[in-house]
C-alpha cells in the first residue's frame, strides 16, 4: 500500500473523522514537487491531455495532529485524486518565477494544487484519552 503522510490541524483531523471532511487539499511547491506529483527522468510534472499535472497515486494518507511525538493520527483511503490550477480573475493560470536548481535558469511555476478525495477510515491512532472515551 502506497501512504502519503501528511500533518493536518486537530479540527480538520476531527471533521475527517466524523466523515464532515471529505477532500484533503495540497498547495504544490517547489519543496513538495517531489511528494506530491508525478515526473519524469528530468524532473518535470508528467501532464495528461488537457496540460493538468498527474498526482502521485496514492493508496492512503496518514494524517498526523501536528508535530509532537505523541499525537493522533488516522489511516484514510484515497479514493482519486487530481491537480487543480488556480486563476486569476480572467482565468489565466496564476504563475512565478522560480530558478531552476540543476541550471540556474529562471523558470515559470504554476499555481495549483492536489485535491485528494477521501474514503474510508483504515486505521486509527487517538492517544488523546478524553477522545477514547467519546
Amino acid at each position: 500500500m502506497k501512504v502519503l503522510n501528511l500533518i493536518i490541524k486537530q479540527r480538520y483531523f476531527d471533521s475527517i473523522m466524523c466523515g464532515q471532511k471529505v477532500q484533503e487539499f495540497r498547495e504544490v511547491k517547489p519543496t513538495t514537487i517531489k511528494k506530491l506529483l508525478q515526473l519524469d527522468e528530468e524532473g518535470y510534472e508528467i501532464i495528461d491531455e488537457h496540460g493538468n499535472s498527474q498526482p502521485i497515486k496514492y493508496d492512503a494518507i496518514r494524517f498526523f495532529v501536528g508535530y509532537n511525538k505523541d499525537r493522533d493520527s488516522a489511516l484514510v483511503e484515497v479514493k482519486s485524486a487530481y491537480c487543480e490550477i488556480f486563476v486569476d480573475d480572467k482565468g489565466d493560470p496564476i504563475e512565478f518565477e522560480v530558478l531552476n536548481e540543476k541550471t540556474g535558469e529562471p523558470e515559470f511555476w504554476v499555481v495549483q494544487q492536489v485535491v485528494y478525495n477521501l474514503g474510508k477510515i483504515l486505521e486509527t491512532d487517538i492517544k488523546s484519552e478524553t477522545k477514547k472515551r467519546r
